[in-house]
């Protein structure tokens, strides 16, 4: 069969916008725009995307979790935790940094993504993506004092 003439194609490649349910969130109450993290079985193997829409009537989210797709988020400068206790050390946030999902209990209200790969009680974050370079923000944004800055992230999604 042959392929017809009006087709979509994506520059991103294969867009992956996903129907999940809050409970299978690590944060039950998505806003939309913010980061978003599928639960998984092991620590640390989650998949993390940008929530695209909500739906509280029937407790469920649009995530999209395509590869390579650049948001602007916010991300706490924290590189390592004083386990139990408070962050530890911080650093400057630049092109290239990895950004974890990180649901401590110590971060900012409505920030979820930080360069720490372990959180507050030294469990593993997961790997949400990387800092990735836009013409709107100056990076490197941040010295190496606690601070939190929107910068453009380039998720890791799915397939990756």
């Amino acid at each position: 069969m042959p392929v017809g003439n009006d087709y979509q194609v994506s520059s991103e490649g294969a867009v992956r916008h996903w129907f999940v349910p809050y409970a299978r969130m690590t944060d039950t109450t998505p806003t939309v725009g913010n980061p978003a993290e599928l639960t998984a079985l092991v620590a640390g193997t989650e998949i993390g995307g940008t929530v695209l829409s909500i739906d509280a009537s029937v407790s469920m989210a649009i995530v999209d979790f395509t590869c390579s797709m650049v948001y602007k988020h916010k991300v706490r400068n924290v590189r390592t935790y004083n386990v139990g206790v408070a962050e530890l050390t911080w650093g400057v946030l630049d092109v290239g940094t990895r950004v974890y999902y990180d649901n401590s209990a110590s971060m900012p209200a409505d920030v979820y993504l930080s360069t720490s790969p372990l959180d507050l009680t030294g469990a593993a974050n997961s790997l949400f993506g990387t800092i990735a370079y836009s013409a709107n923000v100056t990076l490197p944004t941040t010295t190496a004092t606690a601070a939190t800055e929107e910068v453009p992230v380039m998720q890791r999604g799915a397939g990756a």
